[in-house]
This record gives structure tokens, sequence and C-alpha cells, in this order.
């Protein structure tokens, strides 16, 4: 059990983490271009995979869920962040709003993203002084 536990707290700090580097990775130049490949990576789950296992689909919730069950945990929550706002900060988030919520978030940061990943190869290229 221990081993699931460990793995429950791992999911948790992972996902959270690469939630939270999807929303601001952009911001350090350095990490842009792996931002846009998480980003492409998250927008491939959702909208491809999505296709098979229903619009929005997370492989890595699926995989935290399946560690869940192994304590007899069934999130109530279709959604990840609705699941998190929840469990990391008592507070209980609709699903349409968590749905929203997600989706603004994710264009405005895959926006930036990208025009600051296109400014960079630019500059890099010489294009734009």
């Amino acid at each position: 059990m221990l081993k699931f536990h460990l793995l429950d707290i791992f999911f948790l700090t992972f996902h959270s983490a690469l939630i939270l580097f999807n929303m601001f990775g952009w911001a350090f130049k350095r990490l842009r271009k792996w931002n846009l490949i998480t980003l492409f990576l998250t927008a491939f789950s959702w909208f491809v995979l999505g296709l098979f296992y229903g619009m929005g689909y997370c492989f890595l919730t699926q995989w935290h869920w399946n560690i869940l069950a192994k304590f007899s945990v069934y999130p109530a929550e279709n959604s990840y962040v609705q699941y998190l706002f929840r469990r990391l900060l008592s507070v209980q988030l609709g699903a349409e709003t968590a749905e929203r919520l997600t989706l603004a978030v994710f264009i405005v940061s895959c926006l930036v993203s990208v025009l600051l990943n296109y400014r960079d190869f630019r500059k890099k290229k010489g294009n734009v002084q």
C-alpha cells in the first residue's frame, strides 16, 4: 500500500507541476521550447486521444485515477482541475466552470507560447533586430 500512496503523491505533484508549467513555462526563455512541446502533448491527449476516449481525455489523469482505485478512492470529478481544486484547496468547482477555465487558460497559454517561440525563432535567425 505504501507504493500506491507514494504513486498518489507522485501523480499529484507531477501532474500539478505539469499544469503549472503549461500555464507559465513560456515566461522563461530557456524553457519555451519545452513549454510548447508539453502544450502540444496536452492538446494531443485532449483532442486526438480524446476522439477515442472522450474529448479532454488525459492519460495522466487516467493513470492517477487507477492508482486511487487501489485505495478504493473514486473521485467524483471528471476533470483533474476540478479534482485539484477540491483536494488541494477544498473548493468545489462546478464541472462547466472547470472545463471553461481549463480551456481558456490552455488557449491563452498556447497563444502566448507560440508567439514567443516564433519571436525567439525569428530573432535567432536574424530576421528581427
